[in-house]
């Protein structure tokens, strides 16, 4: 039997969206419901296992990873984007990689969740009210506020609907940004430095890449009006994570509103978790019961035709 090994089930799910009784016979499963400690624990505890079932960027192949599980033949990741996956290193294995499809309106609710949380203060607040204390914070409007989008694609696009929606100034930048997409969304096309010094908001939604890797720093931050917020729901690494922490601790900024982060799970003593104007979630950004049926679906899909010779969903690059 192919031996498979479903990672990063860090909610103890997978069986909910998995029928894997119908597979018996067929395929030798393990769940693994916590974050390997580091790559050498990761190579030990997969090294017999010949497919990978992993959720996004939870656990890092690495080329020297991948060079250590020998019998390796599959990597399926939900999404058809994964960069803590090596695919150069696979692709050399002759190891196939194949993704699911994924919505991407979860990251953008998301997002205006930390935005509505932070001018309303609801970290501080919930605590608060279970401590028996009632309104003790005055919060924001948004109407009339300028909403500053690092990114237009597909989630940065549905953020400025909303945006529109609250009566907000929407406006943005990036790299590539589509000009005539743009405007048909009513969004003021703006250079980075001009979107910094003058949004309320801030809001991310551009790829992880070599030109957007520590995209904001602490130059950045100290161009931010001192009562605008940051809001980081795309991947860690495009905010300089240390600057931020400083910009936050002297409050430079008003606050940040996270879902990401450099290191993911954040350790449980990192300095974020230690500042009050810093809302924090735990990558929740696709995490949906509607997401977890697709990928889980769709990853024993691309299990059984990667078995059968006719992978499907096939990612090259």
């Amino acid at each position: 039997m192919l031996k498979v090994a479903i990672l990063d089930d860090y909610q103890n799910v997978s069986q909910a969206f998995l029928n894997l009784k119908k597979l018996d016979g067929k395929y030798e499963f393990k769940i693994f419901n916590e974050a390997f400690r580091d790559e050498n624990d990761t190579g030990e505890q997969l090294k017999d296992y010949e497919a990978l079932l992993i959720m996004r960027e939870r656990t890092k192949i690495t080329k020297s990873l991948i060079n250590r599980l020998k019998k390796l033949k599959f990597i399926i990741t939900s999404g058809m984007r994964n960069k803590a996956i090596d695919l150069d290193a696979a692709k050399q294995r002759k190891i196939i990689v194949c993704g699911t499809e994924i919505n991407s309106n979860p990251a953008a609710e998301l997002t205006w969740a930390l935005i509505l949380g932070l001018v309303r203060n609801f970290k501080e607040e919930i605590d608060n009210m279970y401590q028996g204390y009632w309104q003790t914070t005055v919060g924001f409007e948004l109407k009339g506020k300028i909403l500053g989008l690092i990114g237009l694609g597909k989630i940065g696009s549905q953020v400025a609907k909303v945006g529109t929606a609250f009566g907000m100034q929407v406006v943005a930048w990036s790299e590539n940004l589509n000009l005539s997409h743009a405007k048909e969304l009513g969004v003021l096309p703006m250079n980075k430095e001009d979107l910094i010094k003058t949004s309320d908001f801030i809001s991310i939604h551009v790829v992880l890449g070599e030109r957007y890797n520590n995209l904001i720093t602490k130059n950045d931050l100290q161009m931010m009006k001192k009562s605008a917020f940051l809001i980081n729901t795309s991947r860690g690494p495009i905010v300089n994570e240390n600057d931020l922490v400083e910009a936050l601790k002297s409050n430079q900024i008003a606050g940040a509103g996270l879902d990401v982060y450099d290191h993911e799970p954040l350790p449980d003593n990192h300095k974020l978790r230690f500042l009050p104007n810093a809302l924090l979630l735990p990558h929740l950004g696709y995490v949906t019961a509607e997401n977890y049926s697709i990928f889980y679906t769709q990853m024993l899909e691309d299990l059984e035709a990667c078995v059968k010779g006719k992978p499907i969903r096939v990612i090259e690059s």
